[in-house]
């Protein structure tokens, strides 16, 4: 039994170091992918620091002197502490940061979107488009989309006839279909000829017109990009575009980052953009076959213009990630009282975005 005791311990510590580890090193603020992948498994990191406190306390016996105890108890519950505070916000009790709209369903200034990931690999289209059908979406945006699925999906231009598509062999083709008129719409390739991104206008029902921004940038992985500094310049550039105009705006995607990373949150202060997540729970849409390694990377932000609907995440179909709906209410009326959520960015978040923007240039030129 002793034996047994000592290898429970020495497994507690083995969770507790490794919590230790993943909750220090995105304090680096280190570009490199295997210190920014920290960011990502918040809740999961949570849970092996209180398995780790659970067995150093409740087992009999110690695999450490004594004399460390305070300071590696202090240590990991501190680290709960902090990795539950970055959670928080993204949870039922938390403030909702978007208030909810009270406009009836057939108002004209409503807007609804399908963010999908598709997963390019996968052939089973028909799940997809029966998500689609039922949801009946004003826009629908589809990424990781080759011409296969530019075949399959296709068909809904009878029903979405303003379109614009980039299928690409991949992973990374993205395809646009609204039954609202898009305006001024591109297909940009900001720092990556293989990594489109899409930009434009939709015009509501009331006439109303809102700014469009879907981007789908490279993870920080090793098969995909060594370090975030692309994902992240991406994000900031298209912040900083934000910034040139006052108008109401949604940017959505699968960004490939949580909503709780420091360039997420630095993008949504450059942009003065809300989360309608915050206040009403997570949400993980990846990874969709695996309930235990979940988190968020689909995202849909938008100004203070627009108030909440509704927000859900769809079906299984058949990918790697769920898609997500979202139904937006344009209320200008309401955008003092949403703006009193966004924290202004200050010099410090103007000049590092500035810095990530440049290293990016620079491993662009050398690459």
């Amino acid at each position: 039994m002793a034996t047994l005791y000592f290898l429970l311990h020495c497994l507690g510590l083995l969770l507790g170091g490794a919590g230790l580890l993943a909750t220090l090193l995105p304090l680096l603020r280190q570009t490199a992918w295997w210190v920014r992948v920290c960011d990502f498994p918040r809740l999961q990191i949570v849970a092996g620091l209180l398995l780790s406190v659970l067995l150093l306390v409740a087992v009999p016996g110690s695999a450490l002197p004594a004399a460390y105890w305070p300071a590696l108890l202090t240590g990991l519950l501190a680290a709960v502490v902090y990795q539950a505070s970055r959670i928080w916000p993204y949870t039922p009790w938390h403030r909702k940061q978007v208030q909810d709209s009270q406009r009836p369903a057939a108002d004209p200034n409503h807007l609804s979107l399908l963010v999908t990931n598709v997963l390019m690999y996968n052939r089973d289209a028909s799940r997809c488009l029966g998500v689609i059908r039922e949801q009946r979406p004003d826009i629908v945006l589809a990424v990781e989309t080759d011409e296969w699925w530019l075949s399959q999906l296709g068909h809904l231009a009878q029903e979405y006839p303003h379109t614009c598509h980039a299928p690409l062999p991949n992973t990374y083709g993205m395809l646009v279909f609204s039954r609202l008129p898009l305006l001024a719409k591109e297909i940009q390739f900001i720092l990556d000829p293989g990594i489109p991104s899409f930009h434009g206008r939709v015009r509501l029902p009331s006439g109303v017109e809102a700014n469009l921004h879907f981007v789908h940038p490279k993870p920080p992985a090793p098969q995909e990009s060594k370090t975030s500094t692309r994902r992240d310049a991406e994000l900031l550039l298209v912040g900083r575009a934000i910034q040139a105009h006052d108008g109401p705006t949604i940017v959505a995607g699968d960004l490939n980052d949580v909503a709780w990373s420091h360039t997420s949150e630095l993008f949504r202060r450059l942009a003065r953009l809300l989360d309608p997540r915050v206040g009403r729970g997570l949400l993980p849409t990846f990874h969709a076959d695996y309930k235990l390694l979940r988190w968020p990377l689909d995202h849909v932000f938008h100004s203070a213009h627009f108030r909440l609907q509704d927000l859900k995440r769809l079906p299984h179909i058949g990918s790697d990630h769920f898609p997500i709906y979202i139904r937006l209410s344009y209320e200008p009326q309401g955008w003092q009282t949403q703006e009193a959520e966004l924290e202004a960015p200050d010099a410090e978040d103007r000049l590092e975005a500035r810095e990530k923007i440049a290293e990016a240039a620079t491993e662009t030129v050398e690459d």
